[in-house]
């Protein structure tokens, strides 16, 4: 429901053109096919010519304006062309395809055609869980290993960007660790202290920050209330911060697997949003990011 309503947004915008780096992959070509016929957005598609144009005639897909195919000598030369089509402005968009995650990373940070803007690149993904009341954004599942405490102000930042622009007002951060209190001896409980200081002192912006906390004390009121636990960000957490990527990658997979939830995600930080889904993710998914990424610029 909350991602069908973040597609159907993404369709009353102006027009954005999507790059996909080495799009010759099915589960890619699907998406970008639901995307068209939802017109979310154009598309631009760079690889393997031969492979792609046998995918979209699979598909029923021609080649038109809003879709066009650029071939690529291979991976390396795609994640370039498609990373230099955004930075020149003639996409607004990155997605990956069938090319590795550092293969496209490492397009995305060339100094002299790349998308860095300085900022800590981070994983923003949102969820829609059954039961849930709003979509519950989780990050870093995916890219920063273990952050410190700037990485972490940072990737809040991103998060919070992404969250305020599709439409969720002064979203409420919760720093996630195992207990409640801080604990000298859990850097992850600092981290969260200092990083619901820093909301108070204006470091953090156009959020409200309030941790450490539990997931359960995150997500539910009654095991909020149940603790004693009060706050503008108890049981109510929009943004769910990891403490570092093997906990954001579990929880990810979690709410995936165990609880079916439905998930679009984007890389944030960079020029431009990125598409990075996993080459598991269903076309569903992907359909998911893409609008993500349309609705976030």
């Amino acid at each position: 429901m909350y991602l069908e309503k973040l597609i159907e947004e993404a369709t009353q915008l102006p027009n954005k053109i999507v790059a996909v780096a080495a799009a010759e992959d099915h589960e890619v070509i699907e998406a970008v096919k639901m995307a068209l016929d939802k017109q979310i957005a154009s598309f631009r598609l760079f690889g393997d010519e031969d492979k792609m144009m046998s995918l979209l005639q699979t598909l029923g897909l021609d080649v038109s304006e809003r879709l066009k195919v650029i071939p690529c000598g291979d991976p390396d030369e795609a994640a370039a062309k498609a990373v230099q089509a955004v930075s020149d402005g003639e996409a607004d968009v990155l997605m990956k395809g069938m090319v590795s995650t550092a293969r496209i990373l490492k397009a995305v940070l060339n100094k002299e055609y790349g998308l860095r803007t300085g900022k800590v690149l981070s994983h923003v993904a949102a969820f829609e869980v059954t039961g849930y009341d709003r979509l519950v954004f989780v990050t870093d599942a995916a890219m920063n290993i273990a952050p410190d405490l700037q990485q972490k102000a940072e990737i809040v930042q991103n998060a919070v960007g992404v969250a305020v622009r599709i439409g969720v007002e002064n979203p409420k951060v919760a720093p996630i660790t195992a207990i409640e209190v801080v604990n000298p001896s859990m850097e992850a409980t600092l981290d969260a202290a200092a990083l619901t200081q820093m909301n108070i002192r204006g470091q953090i912006k156009n959020c409200v920050v309030d941790g450490p906390l539990a997931l359960d004390n995150a997500v539910s009121m009654e095991a909020a209330e149940h603790k004693g636990i009060g706050g503008q960000v108890a049981g109510q957490a929009d943004i769910l911060l990891v403490p570092n990527i093997e906990t954001g990658n579990t929880l990810y997979k979690s709410l995936i697997y165990f609880a079916r939830a439905k998930v679009g995600a984007v890389i944030a930080g960079a020029k431009a949003p990125i598409v990075l889904t996993s080459r598991a993710d269903t076309s569903e998914s992907k359909l998911y990011s893409i609008a993500l990424a349309v609705r976030s610029i």
